[in-house]
């Protein structure tokens, strides 16, 4: 298995209207301001990013961040994701979700949009999309 440098550089960029990470350039920038991380918070925030969407048990970020084996005790972990939240600001929460007691996500920011009600014909009123179907699939 290769590094964590190595698995950034086969990844497309990721973006969002607020978040955009250059994994070949290692370059993160916030509303179009470039983040300052350390080595290990972008390390960190990469292999959430690759994995956005889905839980990344802390076991699994302990030991690829860092190369801690499971049976050893740190708060390392929540330590650098409170700095990595501070550093995004009001997006913290939407974008790095904490999964009680098994790790983390990233969600990709996804802004609320809203379309015209297709209940009354001619309707003005504003909705949220159903969201139903992609509940659903998580």
């Amino acid at each position: 298995m290769g590094s964590l440098h190595d698995i950034a550089r086969e990844v497309r960029p990721y973006g969002d209207e607020h978040l955009t990470i250059d994994f070949e350039q290692q370059v993160v920038m916030l509303d179009q301001q470039r983040m300052t991380l350390t080595r290990k918070e972008y390390d960190l925030l990469a292999l959430l990013v690759e994995h956005a969407g889905e839980i990344v048990p802390r076991n699994a970020l302990l030991w690829q961040v860092w190369g801690y084996r499971a049976d050893i005790r740190t708060r390392t972990l929540d330590v650098h994701v409170r700095r990595l939240r501070k550093k995004l600001g009001a997006y913290a929460e939407r974008y790095i979700e904490t999964i009680f007691g098994i790790g983390y996500r990233f969600q990709p920011f996804q802004a609320m949009r809203f379309f015209p009600s297709a209940a009354r014909p001619g309707s003005t009123e504003l909705r949220p999309p159903d969201r139903s179907l992609a509940l659903a699939a998580l």
